[in-house]
């Protein structure tokens, strides 16, 4: 069968798809659970948003979407509406958000959402169809019919990651590869190493996806991959990726032992950093220069509401062992709509005072599928999904709207535009481009990046025009 997967366009304005915009590697890894098969291919409309020409070129027998972002359900549901209008027999919708929430997913266009991993998930459907067995038969799937969506029962996860084929990412490939990057890196590729996380913070959605069970790819497969990349920046997508440090260990020893150089960015647990200091300077040694640290809230209460379990003394002590390292830290710190001057200011201040220089703040959501959502669903101002994104407040806030936008983009004024965080990467950037690693035009793009976020009126405007009769489902 010809299959094509669709990776829905970004917006926002400002968007964190303004300083990382990576390979569509969910799509890539479905792909290569079909392929040699089936005759695949995918379209990033974030790169080429020609969707009824490829369809028209290619004749696809299904189409995939990935719904992974909350903001993106509208999308998925008008690019399954032009694939219906272009004649196409079968479409079907996964990712995280679809696999959490289906109903969203109830529609004429939509023939049927995959739940849970997408590799079997996807392998299994397209089987079906190709036979012609009846889909209520396939675990795993919530199929829309006349009487309403029916759910077929839950699939088996992938116990062992080393079985999945490796990420086709030969269909993205040649300048498209290219247009890959995570702020001043580039080109870039992505490489999952795990799935799932141990903890449970009640605002994550990934722990309810993979149904809070963790699975790991040994040692040995993540070198393969690895060594087959041509990028030499690699972003591990891993939302723990110290899950196993022992496994992380054994991991930059064969990186060693093959002689595989690259440039490498994770994210991980302050307690896990504290606990092992060794193993950042393990990564150090082989080419870790960037570690995203998830710190919350400078507050103690503020992380027991989130069922952090951990601490803001931890929090610092991991930035100082990773900044000893030399290695750039990006902590994240998530805004409560609660917050007035008082803590937005202190939150400035402690930016200024521990140098954080690469500091990520985005506003508490109740993502739907979370416990989050369940426990503050009746406090929640608007279900408009595009003001899903991290960056607008579905809560009420305590300061006016104007006021708590204009708090919020100073925040990433201080921090980027204020404190010379530019001028300081002067000399990298310079190197990067006179190796033609980075070019004049991608350097400008993350400056006027940088600029959206500082701009308070960028937040007030999506408000001012749903709030003018927009439904949420205009673009």
């Amino acid at each position: 069968m010809k299959i094509l997967l669709v990776q829905p366009p970004q917006f926002g304005k400002p968007g964190f798809n303004k300083i990382a915009f990576v390979e569509p590697l969910g799509l890539e890894m479905v792909a290569g659970a079909l392929l040699p098969r089936h005759e695949v291919r995918i379209q990033d409309m974030r790169v080429d948003d020609r969707l009824e020409a490829a369809i028209a070129d290619f004749r696809p027998d299904a189409i995939g979407i990935s719904c992974s972002f909350t903001i993106d359900v509208y999308r998925t549901r008008r690019i399954a509406k032009t694939c219906r209008n272009s004649g196409v027999p079968f479409i079907f919708v996964g990712g995280l958000h679809a696999s959490l929430n289906p109903p969203d997913f109830e529609d004429t266009s939509i023939d049927c959402v995959v739940v849970g991993e997408g590799e079997s998930g996807s392998r299994d459907l397209i089987a079906a169809l190709e036979s012609g067995i009846d889909l209520h038969q396939v675990p795993g799937l919530v199929l829309n019919t006349a009487e309403g969506q029916v759910f077929t029962g839950q699939r088996e996860r992938t116990k062992d990651l080393d079985e999945l084929p490796s990420p086709a990412r030969e269909l993205v490939s040649g300048k498209g590869r290219g247009r890959y990057f995570f702020n001043f890196w580039k080109p870039l590729a992505t490489l999952e190493t795990a799935r799932g996380c141990p903890h449970r913070c009640n605002f994550c959605s990934v722990w309810t996806f993979f149904q809070g069970r963790c699975t790991t790819k040994s040692p040995e497969r993540v070198a393969d991959e690895l060594s087959r990349l041509s990028e030499r920046y690699v972003l591990i997508t891993d939302d723990n990726f110290l899950l196993s440090v022992k496994r992380a260990a054994r991991i930059a020893e064969i990186i060693r032992e093959r002689g595989i150089a690259k440039t490498y960015s994770f994210q991980a647990r302050s307690d896990t950093i504290v606990k092992h200091p060794e193993i950042i300077s393990q990564w150090r040694e082989i080419g870790l220069h960037h570690v995203f640290i998830g710190f919350e809230s400078l507050d103690e209460e503020e992380l027991k509401a989130v069922n952090k379990k951990n601490t803001v003394q931890t929090n610092e002590e991991a930035l100082r062992i990773v900044h000893e390292q030399d290695i750039s830290v990006t902590s994240a710190f998530i805004v409560n709509p609660g917050y007035g001057h008082k803590e937005f200011s202190r939150l400035r201040e402690y930016i200024a005072r521990h140098q954080i220089s690469v500091p990520q703040f985005t506003v508490l959501t109740p993502l739907p599928g979370t416990d989050l959502f369940r426990e503050i669903e009746s406090k929640i101002l608007t279900k408009n999904y595009e003001m899903y994104d991290f960056l607008h407040s579905v809560l009420p806030t305590r300061l006016e709207p104007r006021e708590f936008y204009q708090e919020f983009a100073s925040l990433y004024g201080s921090a980027y535009i204020n404190s010379g965080v530019l001028k300081r990467r002067a000399l990298p950037l310079l190197r990067g481009l006179a190796t033609r690693r980075l070019s004049i035009g991608h350097l400008r793009r993350i400056l006027h990046s940088a600029r959206e976020f500082a701009d308070g009126s960028n937040y007030l405007k999506p408000i001012m025009d749903k709030s003018a009769g927009n439904t949420g489902e205009a673009g």
